[in-house]
C-alpha cells in the first residue's frame, strides 16, 4: 500500500468540527512535534483532508492524541492504508509472535493494541467503517492477542515440566484449555474500551498435565498469568482488561474450572441469567474444538425444548421496574447511561435475548449470538414486527456509536454521557452533529423509541409499594417521591438506600445477577424496607442486609424464602445486627433458613440419633471420598448456624450451647473417622489385630465448645509394632500405618475444600507434644504418663474422653487415662507446677481487659486450673471426684467436702458468667470485644447473660467476679506472682491446657 492511496482518508464520511479549535490545534501540534521522521507532517501536507480528520479527532480525544504522539510515523502509515488490511496485518503479526520473554511478549501485544486502537478509532470516527465493522475488528484483535498470550503460557508450562503439548507447532490445539468469550466478545460486538468477559475451563481428558493431582492449581496459575499478560498496566498500557466473574459461582470457584464440574453446576444450579449469557458464548482462544464440544453439550441447558415459562417469569420480574418508569420523569441527556439507562443498549439486547430464550429451544434459527441478525430472525419467525426491528436496529447502531465515542475520549470503560453540557457537546461533535441541541434531539428520539418497544414486552404491573408512597429504584437518577417515602419510613440517608438497591437491580452482586433473584427481590423490597425501618437504626440494618447479600453466591433461595415467610425478616435483622459471623453462613447457604420454619425448631434440639441419621444420609449420597469431606463441611456449618440461631433467640441457653456444639463435633468426628478409616484401608489395608481410638481433650473433652472452638484430639492405637498392613495396595509398618491414618484424619477435619473449613484441629496434647509421634500406642502412652508426663499434661488429661473406637479398646483407653490421673503425686510439686504454669500463661498471654474472660487474672483459666488442681490433688484417694466438665467437677468436689461451699458457689457463678459471655462473643464476632463498638443486638444478649442493665454495669460485674475468683485461687492454690516450675524446668511438649 503506497502513501498515495490514503485509503482511510478517501473513505471518510465525517470530519469532526471540534468545539475548541485552540485545544485541537495544540493537540495536533503536540503530535507533530513528536514526528521525528517527518513522515506524518509530509503525509498531512499532501492530504489536507487527513489534517482535518486528525484536527477533529485530537481536539475531541486526549487518548487518541496520546496514542498518536507515541509513534507519529505509525499513524501516517495507518492513514495511508486500508484499515481492514492494516487490522489483518496486525492479527498476522500477533499470530507470528515467538518469544520466550514475557516482558517482550507484553510489550509487543501492547504495541499491537495501540495501533489497532488508533486505526479502528479513526475508521469509526470518520465513518470509513460502519459500526459493526469496528466492533468486529476490536473483537478479532482481542481474540488474536489472547491466543498469543495462551500459546506463550502453554509453551512456558511445557518448558517447566508441568504439562505436555499435543501439537508443538500449535500449542492451543488439543490443550484442553478452553477460553469462552462471553457477552459482546462472544458476539463480535466488543465496544471500544471493553473488558473481555471470559470463562475458563479445562478438560481433564484432553489436558496432558504431568501431575494430575495438581491440575486445578496449575490451570489457575496459568490463567492468572494470562490475566497479567493481558491486563497489567505497563508504560505501554494494557492489552485488554479481563473479567472472569461470569464463571459458575465466582465467589467459591477457582478461575479455571474442570469441565465436568462446570457441567454438573449448570445441570443442577444454573440460573436463567447464565442461560442468557450463554446465548453469546463463543470459544475465542485455547482449545477451540474442546470449547465447541462443551457448548454443544451445554445446549440443552441454554435452549429448553419446550416453551420456556421460566424465561417468561424472568420477563415479568422486570415489568415492575419498567412500570416504575412511569413516574420517573423525562429521560435525561446529561449524565445518561447509554448502556444501562432507559432506552439504552441493554434494553435492546434484553428485548432480543429474552425472546431468543423463550423460543430458541424449538427454533434453532434463533440461537445466534449477534444482536441485529437475531432481530432480523425474530421478524422472520413472526415474533417481532418489521417496524420494531427497524427502529431498534437504527437505535442500536446509533447508541453503540455514542458508547464508542464516550470511551474514546479517555479510554475509560464507561457508558455514561458527561455530566456537563460542554462534555456532551464534545460527544455530539464526535458523532458528526453541529451542536448539543441537535445531538440531544436525536438521542432522546431514539431512547424514547427503544423504551416504548421495550415496555411493550410487559403487561401492566402492580404497584411496587405497600407504604402508600413511591418506591422506585430503576434508572440512574433518584425518584424524588421515593426519597420522600424512605425519609418518612425513618431512613436518614435515603439516597444511599436508593443507590444500593439500584445496584441490586443492575446485577452488581452475584446474588442479584439472576433475573429470578431480581424478580423475588423486587417483590421483597417493600416489606424488607418496612421491616428494616422498624429496627432501632434503619440505615445500619439496611447496610447489614446489603453486606449479607454481597456475600451471597446466589440470591434466589433466600429471596424466595423471605417473600413466602416475611416474619423471617425480623430474624435476619437480628442475625445481621447481633452476630455478623452467622450472617456469613446465611450468605453462603441461604437454604439453612428453611430449617427455621419447621414448627419444632425453636422447641426441640436434634438428638444424637437425629444428627447421626442426617449425616449418614448425606454420606450415603456422596459419590466419592471428596464428596464425603464436602458433605461433612456442609452439615457442620449448617448445624453450627442452627445452634447459633437457637442461642440468639433464647430457645437454647448459653449453658446448653456448649453441649450442643460438642454433640455436633462428636457426631462428625466419630462418623468421619469411620469414613477416613475405610478410605485409608482401600490404599493400605489393615493391621491384623490392631485397634485405634480417638480421644477428645480441651473444650471438646470438657463438653464446653463454642462456635469458634478448635478440636484438641489424640489418637491411640494397639497393635504389634513389628507387623505390616495386609490386603491393601501398599503395605506399611504399624507405626507408619497409624501415623498416616492420623494425618489423613487431621486433613479430613481441617483441610479447606470448596465447601470451606470444618474445624481447626490440634494434636499437640499427645505424649511429648510436637516432639512425639502423631499417633501413640497405648503402651507408650501408659509408660509416658507414668514416667515422663508433666503436671500440665495430667491436668489436660482430666478432660480426656474417648469418642471413637472399638468398645473393648475404648474401655482399655479409658482405664489407662484413669490410671494416669490417679498416680501418686507430691502435693507440693503439684502446687508449684500449677502456679508456675499459671504465671507463664499470664506473662505471655495475660490481659488486664475484663472482657478477655479467658486470660485475665481471675478469669476462666483460674477456674479451670483450680478445678484440675483439686482433682489431681485428691483424686488418688477419691476417684469419684473426676469429671471432664468443669462445673460438674466443682459440684463433685463440693459434695466430697474438698471445696467449701462459698468457694464452690463463687467459682460456679464465675464459670457460668464467663462461659455465657464466651459463647455469645465467639458466636457473634472475631477478635477482641470492644463495648463501644458492640452491635445493639449483641449488647442486649450479653446483658441478658450478665443480668445487667447496661454494658458499664456488666463490666463492673465482670471486674468484681474476676477479683473474687483470683482471691479464691490464691487462697486454695497460692499466689501466682513469682511462681517457678519445680527444678527451674521450662514448659515443653506443646501448649499447656489454657
Amino acid at each position: 500500500m503506497t502513501l498515495d492511496a490514503a485509503a482511510l482518508i478517501e473513505r471518510a464520511k465525517i470530519i469532526i468540527a471540534p468545539a475548541d479549535a485552540d485545544k485541537a490545534r495544540t493537540a495536533l501540534d503536540r503530535v507533530l512535534e513528536k514526528d521525528s521522521t517527518g513522515a506524518l507532517g509530509a503525509f498531512l501536507g499532501e492530504h489536507p483532508k487527513a489534517r482535518d480528520l486528525l484536527f477533529g479527532a485530537f481536539g475531541s480525544s486526549p487518548y487518541l492524541t496520546d496514542l498518536a504522539a507515541k509513534n507519529p510515523a505509525r499513524l501516517a502509515a495507518g492513514l495511508a492504508a486500508d484499515p481492514r488490511a492494516r487490522v489483518e496485518a496486525l492479527i498476522d503479526e500477533t499470530n507470528a509472535i515467538e518469544t520466550d520473554d514475557e516482558a517482550d511478549l507484553m510489550r509487543r501485544l501492547r504495541l499491537v493494541k495501540q495501533e489497532a486502537a488508533l486505526v479502528i478509532a479513526l475508521a469509526d470516527l470518520s465513518k470509513a467503517w460502519e459500526t459493526l465493522q469496528a466492533t468486529e475488528a476490536l473483537t478479532r484483535i482481542a481474540d488474536a492477542t489472547l491466543s498469543a498470550a495462551i500459546r506463550f503460557t502453554l509453551r512456558q508450562a511445557q518448558h517447566a515440566g508441568k504439562l505436555e503439548l499435543a501439537d508443538q507447532r500449535d500449542p492451543e490445539r488439543g490443550s484442553g484449555w478452553i477460553f469462552l468469550g462471553m457477552g459482546k466478545g462472544g458476539a463480535y460486538e466488543l465496544n471500544y474500551s471493553s473488558d473481555i468477559d471470559l470463562i475458563v475451563f479445562f478438560d481433564r481428558a484432553r489436558a496432558r498435565v504431568v501431575d494430575r493431582l495438581e491440575d486445578v492449581d496449575l490451570f489457575v496459575k496459568l490463567t492468572k498469568r494470562i490475566v497479567k499478560i493481558m491486563s497489567d498496566r505497563t508504560p505501554d498500557g494494557y492489552v485488554f482488561r479481563t473479567d472472569l466473574r461470569l464463571r459458575p459461582d465466582p465467589g467459591a470457584t477457582p478461575i479455571a474450572i474442570p469441565l465436568e464440574a462446570a457441567l454438573s453446576y449448570y445441570e443442577s444450579m444454573g440460573q436463567n441469567w447464565e442461560r442468557a449469557a450463554y446465548i453469546k458464548a463463543r470459544p475465542v482462544a485455547g482449545d477451540i474444538y474442546a470449547g465447541e464440544e462443551f457448548l454443544k453439550e451445554l445446549a440443552p441447558f441454554v435452549w429448553r425444548k419446550y416453551f420456556d415459562f421460566a424465561a417468561i417469569a424472568d420477563v415479568h420480574s422486570i415489568k415492575r421496574q419498567i412500570h416504575a418508569h412511569k413516574g420517573h420523569g423525562k429521560i435525561a441527556v446529561i449524565g445518561h447511561n447509554i448502556k444501562l439507562g432507559r432506552g439504552g443498549i441493554r434494553e435492546i439486547e434484553f428485548f432480543t435475548q429474552t425472546q431468543q430464550l423463550i423460543t430458541g429451544g424449538r427454533d434453532k434459527r434463533l440461537r445466534g449470538r449477534a444482536t441485529l441478525p437475531m432481530l432480523d430472525q425474530l421478524v422472520e419467525s413472526g415474533w417481532v414486527q418489521k417496524q420494531t426491528r427497524d427502529d431498534l436496529t437504527e437505535a442500536y447502531l446509533f447508541l453503540r456509536d455514542v458508547e464508542h465515542r464516550i470511551q474514546m475520549v479517555a479510554d475509560e470503560q464507561k457508558h455514561t454521557l458527561p455530566d456537563t453540557k460542554e462534555g456532551v457537546e464534545n460527544i455530539a461533535r464526535m458523532m458528526g452533529f453541529a451542536d448539543y441541541d441537535a445531538f440531544a434531539e436525536a438521542l432522546l428520539k431514539r431512547l424514547d423509541i427503544v423504551q416504548s418497544h421495550y415496555a411493550e414486552l410487559f403487561e401492566s404491573a402492580p404497584e411496587l409499594s405497600s407504604t402508600g408512597g413511591n418506591l422506585v429504584f430503576t434508572g440512574d437518577d433518584d425518584d424524588p417521591g421515593t426519597i420522600e417515602t424512605l425519609a418518612k419510613m425513618g431512613y436518614k440517608d435515603p439516597k444511599m438506600v436508593t443507590a444500593t438497591i439500584r445496584g441490586w437491580h443492575f446485577g452488581r452482586y452475584a446474588a442479584t445477577r439472576s433475573t429470578v433473584a431480581r424478580e423475588r427481590l423486587t417483590e421483597l423490597t417493600p416489606i424488607l424496607l418496612e421491616a428494616l425501618a422498624a429496627t432501632e437504626n434503619a440505615d445500619q440494618a439496611f447496610l447489614a442486609f446489603d453486606k449479607l447479600i454481597q456475600r451471597l453466591p446466589a440470591g434466589v433461595q433466600l429471596f424466595s424464602l423471605l417473600v413466602s415467610q416475611p416474619r423471617l425478616l425480623n430474624l435476619i435483622a437480628a442475625i445481621t445486627g447481633a452476630a455478623p459471623k452467622l450472617s456469613a453462613t446465611v450468605s453462603k447457604r441461604p437454604h439453612v433458613l428453611a430449617a427455621l420454619m419447621e414448627p419444632a425448631f425453636f422447641t426441640t434440639m436434634p438428638t444424637d440419633d437425629d444428627l447421626r441419621e442426617r449425616l449418614a444420609a448425606l454420606f450415603a449420597e456422596a459419590r466419592s471420598y471428596e464428596d464425603v469431606l464436602d458433605a461433612a463441611r456442609i452439615f457442620g456449618q449448617e448445624q453450627k448456624f442452627l445452634i447459633g440461631v437457637r442461642v440468639l433467640t433464647g430457645s437454647v441457653s448459653v449453658a446448653e450451647a456448649g453441649f450442643a456444639y460438642t454433640r455436633l463435633a462428636e457426631t462428625l468426628i466419630s462418623m468421619l473417622f469411620e469414613e477416613v478409616r475405610k478410605e485409608f484401608e482401600r490404599g493400605h489395608g489393615r493391621i491384623e489385630g490392631g485397634a485405634a481410638a480417638i480421644v477428645a481433650m480441651g473444650k471438646l473433652g470438657g463438653r464446653e465448645m463454642t462456635a469458634a472452638s478448635d478440636l484438641d484430639l489424640m489418637l491411640l492405637y494397639d497393635a504389634d509394632p513389628l507387623a505390616e498392613s495386609v490386603e491393601g495396595e501398599r503395605s506399611i509398618s504399624t507405626p507408619q500405618y497409624y501415623a498416616r491414618l492420623t494425618q489423613r484424619f487431621i486433613t479430613a477435619l481441617s483441610a479447606p475444600t470448596a465447601e470451606g473449613l470444618l474445624y481447626e484441629t490440634d494434636f499437640r496434647l499427645r505424649p511429648s507434644g510436637n516432639k512425639g509421634p502423631i499417633a501413640s500406642s497405648l503402651k507408650s502412652f501408659e509408660l509416658y504418663q507414668a514416667d515422663e508426663a508433666w503436671t500440665w499434661e495430667h491436668m489436660a488429661l482430666t478432660r480426656a474422653r474417648v469418642l471413637a473406637g472399638p468398645a473393648d479398646f475404648t474401655a482399655r483407653v479409658e482405664q489407662a487415662i484413669q490410671d494416669a490421673l490417679m498416680l501418686p503425686r507430691s502435693a507440693e510439686k503439684l502446687k508449684t507446677d500449677v502456679l508456675a504454669m499459671r504465671r507463664l500463661i499470664e506473662k505471655e498471654k495475660g490481659s488486664t481487659n475484663p472482657w478477655e474472660v479467658k486470660q485475665v487474672a481471675g478469669g476462666l483459666i483460674d477456674v479451670e486450673f483450680l478445678t484440675q488442681y483439686l482433682m489431681l490433688l485428691h483424686g488418688g484417694d477419691r476417684p469419684e471426684i473426676f469429671s471432664q466438665t468443669t462445673p460438674e467437677a466443682l459440684r463433685k468436689l463440693r459434695e466430697a467436702g474438698l471445696l467449701d461451699a462459698g468457694a464452690a458457689e463463687a467459682l460456679l457463678n464465675a464459670y457460668s458468667l464467663y462461659q455465657g459471655l464466651t459463647q455469645l462473643l465467639r458466636l457473634a464476632i472475631d477478635g477482641a470485644f470492644r463495648p463501644k463498638d458492640a452491635p445493639r443486638g449483641l449488647a442486649e444478649l450479653l446483658l441478658r447473660v450478665g443480668d445487667s442493665p447496661d454494658l458499664s454495669h456488666l463490666e463492673a460485674l465482670l471486674t468484681e467476679t474476676e477479683k473474687k475468683t483470683r482471691e479464691v485461687f490464691v487462697r486454695l492454690v497460692g499466689p501466682v506472682k513469682g511462681a517457678e516450675l519445680s527444678g527451674g524446668r521450662e514448659l515443653s511438649g506443646g501448649a499447656p491446657p489454657a
